[in-house]
């Protein structure tokens, strides 16, 4: 997969959120160069590290501006909020500030072209607790094949692996803090990603999977993560 943006203005985080439409979602128009800042949260990090069982899955289902309309129950334990707390809001309201920009970026540009992405990800949970997991995101499709929502399986990822993500994204974190504009933060950090995959060698989708091991592929994964409503 390449790294490389699709031709239009695109969004910071999960915040970003496509109008629904004919063929596949939109991004909202703004200004060229602009991008949406992050949202500011309320909940302050504590550091502390939370764990989920190898054998769960965290599943999230949104509409197309990505407003929550489903969360299972280990995703509420693990978020550390109550179901009438989540539903109706905002996807992004879990998102870490140690998360980098340009993951985000890929990932809706990725959407926006009407296929999944698998990611690691870095959440924040309601009491400050973050998280961390291996998501596998897909655009949801009616009877007419029109994107009408985002389904997202998480896992939790293998010790090795983010031995391997922990570093760089702090990287791409460094990179992301020399810019004051969202737009060229996400810009230099998405050349500093694509820098460090091409001198492994490595395309995102092939780095991603060598860290879960050679013998896993995106349909292992799949499978893998689940389907679970």
């Amino acid at each position: 997969m390449s790294l490389k943006s699709v031709p239009r203005p695109a969004d910071a985080d999960l915040e970003a959120r496509p109008r629904e439409g004919a063929g596949r979602p939109r991004a909202r128009r703004r200004a060229p160069g602009q991008e949406r800042a992050v949202r500011p949260t309320t909940v302050v990090p504590t550091g502390v590290e939370r764990r989920f069982g190898e054998d769960e899955v965290i599943v999230t289902k949104t509409d197309l501006q990505g407003r929550l309309t489903y969360a299972n129950d280990v995703f509420l334990r693990v978020s550390a909020y109550p179901e009438e707390a989540m539903l109706g809001q905002p996807h992004s309201m879990i998102r870490h500030p140690e998360m980098p920009r340009c993951v985000f970026r890929l990932l809706w540009d990725t959407l926006r072209e009407g296929r999944e992405l698998f990611a690691y990800v870095i959440n924040l949970a309601g009491d400050g607790a973050h998280y961390w997991v291996l998501a596998h995101v897909t655009p949801s499709r009616g009877a007419d094949g029109t994107v009408i929502g985002y389904h997202s399986n998480r896992r939790l990822p293998s010790a090795s692996a983010l031995a391997e993500i922990r570093p760089l994204y702090a990287r791409l974190l460094q990179e992301e803090a020399r810019h004051a504009r969202p737009a060229d933060a996400i810009a230099a950090s998405t050349r500093l990603l694509e820098a460090e995959l091409a001198e492994r060698g490595l395309d995102y989708d092939r780095f991603l999977w060598s860290l879960a091991g050679s013998a896993r592929t995106a349909p292992a994964a799949r499978a893998a993560l689940g389907s679970a409503a």
